[in-house]
């Protein structure tokens, strides 16, 4: 909580420095002594220069600023303030032998907070100076109260991304778990799951250096590709187990129902979205579900989608998900080999896969090759 009492006694309490800029010693005399019996602390500066370079050293709360000096006058020393961060907040008023009122506008247009003429009212000089320090306390404070709250805001935002980030890392951890246990009836995947994410992040990562794809891909939308990646069979919850389990081939029928698992998938992750819309991380799940089996020439499944019309996504996950069935060992077949991995992706190049996707592949088969070894199968 903000202690607005604790910074009123504070800036009441300060005793205030003036900074008294003259060239000629009397004057700097009298003023200096007409500041002490005002109660505050007295700095003087001959000319401005020296002003300058005693404002840098030592922070003063208001300049009492002569206009005719050598080398460089007030009106100078008024406009290096102004246009200086650390000095412009400082009040100055300016003293001169000068009564006419082009050199009144010319300083007050030039920042100045007020204009007194010589010789001056000791009284006046008094109550300008006291009403300068107070506009000068109101303007700290409020900078105090900003500082204040844009401190708390901060640690407000961090708080609050903090438990957005534990609450979505939740959210997915929960999500991946059951879509391990959705896989888990197949009891040949292994570690398939993480192999797909971390496929998919390589190939996204290479994909976004590509013109095309450099504004889509940006770094929310590679995250939420690889959480979602888990989810493109969960579909296969609502399959038999007489044909998810089959060790030979599957018939035409059992085929068939196979290919359900897309839109089983993706019917499920709508019900989802629609009982919590907006989320990108759920939508892309949809497409991945449902798209993960289509083909660049449209001879894929469920809907024969073709070229760009299937989903980024889908394109994405389909080489990833050939690519780990291939190297993978299963009831009707050994693991391919890296290298014959290769040949066939490169050979489904513009039929099964997007050419991009293929390209990407190639350039970062060495990565798809340790992803395959740190989470090989346990044999």
């Amino acid at each position: 909580m903000i202690n607005s009492r604790a910074i009123e006694q504070e800036t009441v309490t300060e005793k205030s420095t003036i900074l008294i800029v003259d060239d000629n010693g009397v004057n700097r005399k009298i003023i200096k002594d007409l500041i002490l019996t005002m109660g505050y602390d007295p700095l003087t500066a001959e000319n401005g220069l020296y002003a300058l370079s005693t404002l840098e050293k030592q922070p003063c709360d208001i300049v009492l600023l002569d206009i005719c000096m050598p080398d460089m006058d007030g009106y100078q020393v008024l406009e290096y303030m102004k246009k200086d961060s650390a000095l412009c907040q400082i009040p100055v008023i300016m003293i001169s032998a000068l009564d006419d009122m082009e050199s009144v506008v010319r300083c007050i247009e030039g920042g100045a907070d007020d204009y007194m003429v010589k010789p001056f009212n000791h009284t006046v000089l008094r109550a300008r100076i006291d009403a300068c320090l107070e506009k000068k306390h109101l303007r700290d404070k409020e900078s105090k109260y900003q500082d204040q709250i844009e401190s708390y805001n901060l640690e407000l935002q961090n708080r609050v991304s903090k438990q957005v980030f534990e609450i979505t890392a939740a959210q997915r951890s929960t999500i991946f778990a059951m879509a391990k246990l959705a896989e888990s009836r197949d009891p040949e995947t292994g570690e398939h799951l993480l192999r797909i994410r971390d496929y998919v992040k390589i190939l996204c990562h290479k994909l976004c250096q590509l013109p095309k794809y450099e504004t889509i891909m940006d770094y929310d939308y590679i995250e939420n590709i690889c959480a979602a990646s888990p989810l493109h069979d969960i579909g296969k919850v609502g399959i038999s187990d007489n044909i998810l389990l089959k060790p030979g081939k599957l018939t035409k029928e059992e085929f068939c129902a196979m290919q359900a698992h897309t839109t089983i998938g993706a019917e499920t992750l709508r019900e989802v979205n629609r009982l919590h819309a907006g989320n990108d991380f759920v939508k892309l799940g949809i497409d991945i579900a449902e798209s993960h089996h289509e083909k660049w020439d449209g001879t894929g499944y469920p809907h024969g989608l073709a070229g760009e019309n299937i989903p980024l996504v889908g394109r994405i996950l389909a080489l990833s998900d050939v690519y780990d069935a291939l190297t993978s060992k299963r009831c009707y077949k050994e693991a391919f080999s890296h290298e014959k991995s290769l040949e066939i992706i490169i050979d489904g190049k513009g039929k099964h896969f997007d050419p991009d996707v293929v390209d990407s592949f190639i350039a970062t088969q060495e990565d798809f090759v340790r992803i395959r070894e740190r989470y090989d199968d346990v044999q």
